[in-house]
């Protein structure tokens, strides 16, 4: 994979592992502890997070210059993940990944 700079490759692997840690925690921890973890609000910015982690990697892989657009999106929503979990409580694994690729993504989207 030439056309992809270790820098873009690091972003790939933040949105992956973020993709990976969202759409787990939604399914292996929200909703078994329910409450306040599945409210609708909270659940789908979870879901919406994961799948704007993997539509960006997407983006970056198939090597379109468009990853800018995806990435600054990847990050707003990645924030807002945060923040949410943050306010659910007992969700740091998913704060500190949603940070860490929201991070990422704007270094790659600027």
């Amino acid at each position: 994979m030439s056309h992809v700079s270790s820098e873009m490759q690091s972003c790939i692997d933040e949105c992956l592992r973020c993709y990976q840690t969202c759409l787990g925690m939604a399914s292996n921890h929200c909703l078994p502890a329910g409450g306040k973890h599945v409210e609708p609000g909270h659940f789908r910015l979870m879901m919406a997070c994961a799948e704007m982690c993997r539509t960006s990697a997407h983006f970056m892989l198939i090597g379109t210059p468009e990853h800018k657009h995806t990435c600054l999106a990847c990050a707003e929503v990645c924030e807002a993940c945060a923040r949410s979990c943050e306010q659910v409580g007992d969700m740091q694994d998913c704060v500190a990944q949603c940070r860490a690729c929201a991070e990422s993504c704007r270094k790659m989207a600027a």
